[in-house]
């Protein structure tokens, strides 16, 4: 096991998009009541990026978590992007409002990771990391450089990582991503120990189960499930206006006509669809924790209600009797 469950014996960890002022600016005393509130509902496994807000969630976690045991919390950064100052940089970049002055530059290159990874550590405050993500290095993000990316990653950034572990920086190493392919394309040429996986195996997106989980129990690397609500419309359901979100942008009618149906189901069964949704990737053995990115201290008073509320196995037999689960799903457990 890599991720350390809640210690109340729940797989559910902190994600921090959020906190980086992810669409919506939060301010500091309600972040740092965000990581106040998971704590002490027992959250020992914490995600962020220098992505997030420009280095603001890391920022926002090192102040929370510098109070804690150190042995006592699994924490994860990522690695991919530097961060360079500029004094008029926008305060409105990639999603992030009110961000830090910063610019980002992309770098896999040996230096650029180990820069980032001690950069990291200056923010936080800590000594070393748990876990270090090669961050969106996929061919959506990266378009024709794909090629060239995957090789810098195969041949720098993650040589790079694994000399950090043995050095004590890190102790795992692994690919933080919204992406299959790009999972599989690494898998097949070296080892990794752990993925933090965004949405692709989650109630209406089943694009990692043929290949990638199979292939990950096999090889022994663990999985982080990130975007369980695919970035919205798995939380709020099809009938709130203005909140059809779907990997962050706006849902396509086939999306949001799935999710009705969903819908449907979860009320003839009594079953909050937030409650499937956090439930159905953590029936998979190779899934050993989600991450879920709250904004507020009642999202993760939430999550955890969600994850004890009882399903019954007729739920998800519905939900393959209409075809909107693959027969292969394994049905999941409170």
């Amino acid at each position: 096991m890599i991720f350390t469950p809640c210690s109340n014996g729940l797989a559910l960890g902190l994600g921090g998009a959020p906190l980086g002022n992810l669409f919506t600016p939060i301010g500091e005393a309600q972040a740092q009541a965000v990581l106040a509130q998971a704590i002490a509902g027992g959250c020992r496994s914490f995600d962020t990026a220098p992505h997030y807000g420009n280095g603001l969630s890391e920022l926002r976690f090192g102040l929370a978590l510098r109070a804690l045991d150190r042995d006592a919390f699994v924490l994860s950064t990522k690695v991919g992007r530097l961060l360079h100052p500029e004094a008029g940089a926008p305060r409105s970049q990639n999603g992030y409002v009110d961000a830090l002055a910063f610019v980002q530059r992309w770098d896999y290159s040996a230096a650029g990771v180990r820069r980032s990874v001690e950069d990291s550590l200056q923010r936080l405050g800590l000594a070393r990391l748990d876990i270090a993500y090669v961050h969106d290095c996929d061919a959506l993000t990266h378009g024709t450089a794909y090629p060239q990316v995957l090789r810098q990653v195969l041949g720098e950034a993650l040589p790079e990582l694994r000399r950090m572990q043995r050095e004590g920086l890190l102790r795992h190493v692994g690919l933080g991503v919204n992406d299959v392919r790009v999972c599989l394309d690494v898998l097949q040429q070296t080892e990794l120990d752990c993925l933090l996986l965004a949405g692709r195996h989650t109630l209406i997106d089943h694009s990692a189960l043929p290949e990638l989980l199979p292939l990950c129990l096999r090889r022994g690397v663990r999985i982080a499930l990130g975007g369980v609500f695919n970035s919205g419309i798995l939380a709020t359901g099809v009938r709130q206006p203005g909140a059809l979100r779907f990997d962050y942008a706006h849902a396509t009618q086939e999306r949001v006509e799935r999710v009705a149906r969903v819908e449907l189901l979860c009320e003839r069964f009594a079953v909050g669809l937030r409650a499937a949704a956090l439930q159905f990737p953590l029936a998979h053995p190779a899934v050993e924790v989600v991450m879920l990115g709250a904004q507020d201290p009642a999202h993760w008073i939430d999550a955890v209600a969600m994850l004890r509320q009882p399903i019954p196995e007729d739920f998800w037999d519905a939900l393959r009797a209409q075809g909107l689960l693959p027969e292969a799903a394994l049905a999941a457990g409170p």
